[in-house]
């Protein structure tokens, strides 16, 4: 699956019953917003990185080093950045958290939620909350576990602050940035505006904080997951190739 294909649900849900579904399955702790599903094809993993299966959790980081900069989204970039202040008003809990101290590898996730249609930026606000609200209130961690969010109309939204370690590749999440693109790409497929802003992101990210593309991985070539879906697996496939347009991207600068 190449990613041109708009993302729509399979079979078609209705938006308001979707979130409903979900807002009720949160209230008894039952749905939790993040990418822990079991792989459905194990043997379809790129070379790399596997470990047995494992949960989401957060861990420790080594010890700051003061004399570090810490990690900040650069603002020249290709593409909008929707600050944290436009779809939440929460703060991480920050004596729960480790600093990122530096990011060395670039992991690329979906949310696995019950597919929907998003388009405006009220929706992608209300999803990404719902996922901070599950990661917060049901996992018991400091803050939503993704540091970027992509969303289906190729917007760019701040999750976790980047000078914080995030919460998404159990025992791998020290200097691991989180990019979370919304969906689930096991049932769905990701927009064009969506695998093109997460090219464009990943591109941005990899020159900013020096990190080759053999360090820019899915959530499974770390762990026994479905995550990040089939369909943005293939697009991560494809655009990390020796012809893909990641590939290129880091090639021309």
């Amino acid at each position: 699956m190449n990613g041109n294909t708009p993302m729509t649900p399979e079979p078609h849900q209705n938006r308001r019953a979707i979130l409903a579904q979900a807002l009720g399955l949160l209230a008894t702790g039952s749905f939790l917003g993040s990418c822990t599903t079991s792989r459905r094809n194990p043997s379809a993993v790129l070379p790399g990185p596997v470990w047995p299966h494992e949960s989401v959790a957060e861990t420790p980081a080594p010890v700051a080093d003061s004399n570090r900069a810490r990690p900040t989204l650069p603002t020249k970039a290709r593409f909008s950045v929707h600050a944290r202040n436009e779809w939440t008003r929460a703060q991480p809990n920050v004596s729960d958290t480790n600093p990122m101290v530096r990011v060395e590898h670039i992991t690329v996730h979906h949310d696995g939620m019950p597919p929907t249609v998003i388009r405006t930026q009220q929706e992608a606000a209300e999803r990404l909350e719902m996922i901070r609200v599950s990661h917060v209130e049901h996992r018991g961690w400091a803050d939503i576990g993704y540091h970027l969010i992509v969303d289906p109309q190729g917007r760019v939204w701040l999750g976790r602050p980047i000078h914080l370690q995030g919460a998404h590749v159990r025992d791998h999440n020290p200097r691991n940035l989180g990019v979370l693109v919304m969906g689930n790409f096991e049932i769905q497929r990701p927009t064009a505006e969506a695998t093109r802003t997460l090219d464009a992101l990943l591109a941005h990210q990899s020159r900013t904080h020096g990190v080759p593309l053999n360090r820019i991985y899915t959530h499974r070539e770390w762990a026994s997951t479905a995550c990040p879906g089939q369909s943005l697996q293939a697009h991560m496939d494809t655009t990390r190739s020796s012809s893909g347009n990641l590939r290129n991207m880091l090639v021309r600068v």
